[in-house]
């Protein structure tokens, strides 16, 4: 520990770009004096970074619907977009606990220029005509760093926040991490009809190199942030994680499979509509600016009621665009996938703040509040917690990958995408039996045990 380091951690007061060692978010006084204006510091260029991430991650929802000139298949196509879903979502794993091994300022900073790689590799491989199909699918690959910046900037940004203001914290960050895809989607369009395909990626080189500036002059590290890979093994062995995990699947997963899935959908299935490609930035904006909305609520409500609800609109969302499709109404279509990515958003925000209650109830349960071994429980759920996140986020988000394979593989066999969404609604039907039976249930609570009593 370095001098500078000594003395936080003996004063407490945190430093800008330093590593603090007193940090008690949960403590009012310490909240209002210091803590809160430095945790909004860093949740603002957490933010940043994180955006960016996810533009990188899902630029080739664009660039994929630009690239006629090579004649791929629409399922070869869908490929090229499933695959930073794929990436991103297992890189989640180690990037949840990269910010307590590293440092969340730290960590922020290497994990924005790896940014730099898509993006340059992009640039080359549609600067040249003959690059072959193998190799776009390798260089989109790459495209899931992007992907597993949110993880990270989660796990760190839920140590900076008392409990009861967690939800709308992370819901903020979140949200401005998401409609990243929103951003490229609006952008793309115009970049590449402005100056060609290659800038697709150089377009983010400034702003990548912004945001890691930002991240090295006014974010801090944490001491008190501990998220080794031990704890989340231990958290992949509980079964709320697991159930979690699948929720997070039909809300967060069905986000960004939803929104990166949506130009090839209008491309392929209505080809006369092709130029609305233009607006398809709505449906993402419009998710990422609910989220925080869904943790809001949940704040107030109790995240099982708005999680249990808000699955029962995602399968009125997806029947209502088969509907649309069946009968090739591009005006349906287009709103009902407003609907069902607006709500995929809401419940982003909703299952996300029924984690932290979740494993502070499971922690807290049986001891006495106002003592230690309750203040201790509260440390064992938040630290259970931010292990849990990473293994969840990470799960959740091959929702993305299964969505965009679900609807290749639907067009390749049948040619349209109706086997696909009979399936999604399927899933989401599970999702909120699930959500009922684990969160909700009164009934029958002696014999299989709920969480209802404590509101999560």
């Amino acid at each position: 520990m370095t001098v500078t380091q000594a003395a936080n951690t003996a004063t407490g007061e945190p430093g800008k770009g330093r590593w603090i060692g007193d940090w008690r978010p949960d403590d009012p006084a310490f909240w209002e004096g210091t803590g809160k204006r430095t945790a909004r510091r860093n949740l603002v260029f957490s933010i940043l970074a994180e955006h960016l991430g996810f533009t990188l991650w899902t630029v080739w929802s664009i660039v994929a619907v630009k690239l006629g000139g090579y004649k791929f298949s629409t399922d070869q196509l869908f490929w090229i977009v499933s695959l930073p879903n794929l990436v991103g979502s297992a890189l989640r794993i180690p990037y949840t606990f990269a910010p307590a091994r590293f440092g969340g300022r730290n960590w922020t900073v290497v994990s924005a220029l790896l940014l730099l790689v898509p993006a340059v590799l992009l640039a080359f491989a549609v600067n040249d005509p003959g690059t072959p199909y193998w190799a776009f699918l390798a260089i989109a690959a790459t495209a899931g760093f992007g992907g597993g910046n949110f993880a990270s900037s989660m796990a760190n940004i839920t140590y900076f926040y008392p409990q009861n203001k967690q939800g709308a914290a992370l819901g903020l960050n979140a949200a401005g991490g998401n409609i990243g895809v929103s951003s490229v989607q609006l952008l793309m369009p115009l970049v590449i009809g402005g100056f060609g395909l290659a800038a697709a990626g150089l377009f983010w080189v400034p702003f990548i190199l912004l945001a890691a500036a930002g991240a090295y002059f006014f974010m801090n590290n944490l001491t008190s942030a501990k998220a080794e890979p031990r704890e989340m093994a231990k958290a992949a062995g509980r079964a709320q994680t697991w159930i979690m995990s699948l929720l997070y699947i039909g809300t967060f997963g069905s986000f960004i499979g939803y929104s990166t899935a949506f130009p090839l959908l209008i491309k392929s299935q209505f080809a006369e509509h092709a130029s609305m490609v233009s607006l398809a930035f709505l449906g993402p904006l419009i998710g990422s600016l609910i989220r925080p909305a869904g943790g809001w609520l949940s704040d107030r409500l109790g995240g099982a009621s708005v999680t249990f609800w808000n699955f029962a609109a995602m399968i009125g969302a997806v029947l209502l665009v088969w509907q649309a499709m069946s009968v090739h109404n591009f005006a349906l279509f287009f709103v009902a996938f407003m609907l069902l990515i607006g709500t995929a958003g809401i419940g982003n925000g909703s299952t996300y703040r029924m984690i932290p209650a979740i494993f502070r109830a499971k922690a807290v349960a049986g001891v006495e509040p106002g003592t230690p071994a309750y203040e201790e429980a509260l440390r064992t759920g938040k630290r259970d917690a931010s292990a849990a996140i990473g293994f969840i986020s990470a799960i959740g988000a091959f929702g993305g990958f299964f969505i965009n394979r679900g609807f290749g593989s639907s067009i390749a066999a049948t040619g349209g995408a109706g086997a696909a969404l009979a399936a999604f609604a399927a899933f989401y039907a599970l999702c909120f039996a699930v959500t009922w039976f684990c969160y909700m249930r009164t009934l029958g609570a002696k014999t299989a045990p709920s969480l209802a009593a404590a509101r999560v």
